[in-house]
């Protein structure tokens, strides 16, 4: 079994079992697949374990965890033929713990996606394994609410096939700004996650152009039998110009120059929004400029609106008409 197969297949159940394996395999007692199963019925109550489970956990345990187990015909069991190993589970320090129950409450705003319940089953599986994840100091982390988007996990399970396998996808869509429903075959490059959102980033055949889509707006989604040679640059981050806005990406990086002001000036100084960004202060004028480029045209308009009268865009010109044309429609609704 490859270590990548394992890792998908890795979950809470699992990792109890494995644990429960190795303890009576480290006990000495040279158990064979009937004491293991035993022993684990025995410690958990269950009775639907069969020994092809075992058999594949013991396998996990020689592949994934690289475990020195071997069967000693003699003793008609399995043993250690390094007595000192130790099980990655049941040596984790209770810093590491720590962080990975803080890892849980950095994911919360993916809460209800299949994504974050497998996560979490594990963590929680492993931070109650060594009695350390509920630490006082955990209340004390904590993400604000936000948006939930809901997933089907239908649609979920059979984008991560297409992506394991290079498979061609084909959907019904429906754009943002289009009510109209369209059919997409894409060849999917990467699965992305922004704001509580899922995307797939990949090349859309039909408008022979990369584009990025929506889980939740996928309908009647079906993986194809065929199959694409993924490129050697299908990393979304090479899309966006250098720019860190977020999800979106046009043709071609613009180079923007954009003035703020007042309560605005320290805020802008305060992140890294592009990898090429010069931010320069003025102060007798009371404003921060700030010039870089990216691919994220829509994500930087918003970010220039959200501070209202306390931003400016000066480049590029196109851009800066767009802007006022923005500005003008919302005085116009609102009838100033």
């Amino acid at each position: 079994m490859k270590k990548k197969e394992v890792v998908r297949k890795l979950n809470k159940k699992m990792l109890e079992r494995i644990i429960i394996i190795h303890n009576a395999i480290k006990s000495g007692a040279y158990p064979d697949v009937q004491k293991l199963q035993d022993f684990y019925c025995k410690q958990t109550g269950y009775e639907n374990v069969g020994k092809a489970t075992i058999n594949r956990d013991i396998d996990t345990l020689r592949t994934y965890f690289q475990a020195p187990l071997e069967f000693d015909r003699r003793m008609d069991g399995y043993f250690y033929s390094d007595k000192n190993w130790k099980l990655a589970l049941n040596n984790i320090s209770t810093e590491d713990v720590f962080y990975l129950s803080a890892a849980k409450t950095l994911l919360s705003s993916f809460e209800g996606t299949p994504m974050y319940e497998a996560i979490a089953q594990v963590i929680d599986f492993i931070t109650d394994t060594q009695m350390a994840g509920k630490s006082s100091l955990l209340k004390r982390i904590a993400v604000p609410p936000a948006p939930q988007v809901y997933t089907d996990k239908t649609i979920w399970e059979n984008i991560l096939f297409a992506l394991q396998n290079n498979a061609i996808i084909e959907f019904d869509y429906n754009v943002r700004w289009n009510p109209e429903t369209t059919h997409r075959r894409v060849r999917p490059y990467q699965l992305l996650m922004d704001e509580g959102t899922y995307y797939i980033f990949g090349y859309a055949e039909e408008r022979k152009a990369e584009r990025i889509f929506a889980l939740n707006r996928i309908k009647k989604l079906t993986v194809t039998k065929d199959y694409f040679q993924l490129p050697a640059d299908y990393e979304f981050h090479n899309r966006c110009g250098g720019g860190r806005f977020g999800l979106f990406m046009s043709k071609g990086a613009d180079h923007f120059v954009i003035d703020f002001y007042g309560d605005a000036r320290q805020y802008v100084k305060d992140r890294v929004w592009a990898d090429d960004q010069v931010i320069k202060d003025f102060p007798k004028e009371d404003k921060v400029r700030i010039s870089f480029s990216s691919t994220q045209v829509l994500k930087v308009s918003e970010w220039i609106l959200a501070q209202g009268m306390n931003a400016i865009p000066r480049k590029p010109q196109w851009f800066v008409d767009k802007w006022k044309l923005q500005v003008k429609g919302m005085a116009k609704n609102a009838k100033l």
